[in-house]
């Protein structure tokens, strides 16, 4: 016979109260703990049935029942069940996390365009994957590697290697000796020429097999580094001020705000600029940007969490309401703090 619901219910109800107490559970015990709202006398035929199915067992006559074995493995199985769905939800709800945030952030370039009557933008949080924590070097055939690539924020990324030798055991543990003790901790950039000729002398006949593995490592982090989402909003706005809407001039600024890619040059600046405040203000020839030249962009960093940061911009002319745009920015970053935060 299956268990229905309510056999399954008050079989939990016994094992907790077992376990919470290490006494026998009597019927009128499981009718006022177990939100139920069974009278003790269907608890106790619904108990003399579980008895039956060996689930729970009577120690003593007229003593209440204890779980059986059985019961204890039901009891563990359904938890694990229930566990595996909690695992499924929560990679649900993570997925439409994400794309709560990108609505979010879109939403938040919408308000800040509507609220200051210029140009915004806002990037999507990334995380700065710039230092190399550890490098992994595994076997997958005699002409290929897997290479695990461990970053800052203890982010992994995974790459298949081609290589002309095949690899002993012994000299892929001493490259990975190699790679580690030289590169943990080091950005791209510090890894320079001297050091990979370094590196390729010690590795001796198989230098090859390193610059390969350089090379992977770098594609790998400066892919991830290329993958940044912008979201603008109010371009138009721009015609709003006559020494802005000049037909050619307009033309290439909303061009840049649509196309976006001259946007992560600002990002990349703004990143580098910033205060202590992570607020940066540029001036006319100050930006980075040349169809940007005519026009005042104040930046503002934001934090979603440990090495998870985002940027986000006002662009207006020269003459814009720096007061106002600046307060906004900082109310803005504050209302993106908690909004994540409540979400942890």
């Amino acid at each position: 016979m299956e268990l229905d619901e309510r056999k399954v219910q008050i079989l939990k109800a016994i094992i907790q109260n077992y376990l919470e107490t290490g006494e026998p559970v009597g019927s009128r015990t499981i009718s006022k703990a177990s939100g139920l709202k069974l009278s003790p006398a269907t608890i106790r035929n619904e108990m003399s049935d579980l008895e039956e199915l060996g689930y729970i067992i009577q120690p003593h006559t007229s003593a209440g029942r204890i779980p059986s074995d059985k019961g204890y493995r039901f009891y563990v199985d359904q938890l694990m069940e229930e566990k595996e769905q909690e695992v499924e939800e929560m990679k649900g709800l993570m997925l439409k996390r994400v794309d709560r945030v990108e609505l979010l952030l879109r939403q938040m370039a919408q308000i800040l365009a509507r609220n200051t009557n210029y140009a915004a933008m806002i990037t999507g949080p990334q995380y700065h994957l710039t230092k190399l924590k550890f490098i992994q070097l595994s076997k997958v055939d005699s002409n290929k590697l897997l290479a695990v690539i461990v970053v800052d924020g203890n982010m992994i990324k995974n790459a298949m290697i081609d290589v002309e030798e095949e690899l002993s055991d012994e000299a892929l543990l001493n490259l990975n000796i190699l790679l580690n003790s030289n590169l943990n901790g080091l950005t791209i950039e510090e890894i320079n020429l001297h050091m990979i000729s370094m590196l390729k002398e010690q590795a001796g006949i198989h230098s090859r097999v390193v610059d390969r593995v350089l090379e992977k490592i770098a594609e790998v982090i400066r892919a991830d580094q290329e993958e940044l989402q912008i979201y603008t909003s109010g371009a138009t706005n721009i015609f709003k001020y006559p020494e802005l809407s000049d037909g050619e001039n307009a033309s290439k600024l909303i061009s840049t705000l649509e196309e976006k890619e001259l946007l992560q040059d600002l990002v990349a600046d703004a990143m580098q600029s910033s205060d202590s405040t992570g607020i940066q203000i540029y001036i006319g020839d100050e930006t980075p940007v040349q169809t940007m030249k005519d026009c005042s962009v104040v930046t503002a960093q934001y934090e979603l969490g440990e090495g998870l940061h985002g940027t986000i911009g006002i662009i207006g002319p020269k003459r814009m309401d720096y007061e106002r745009v600046l307060g906004t920015l900082k109310t803005l970053m504050t209302q993106l703090d908690a909004v994540f935060h409540k979400k942890e």
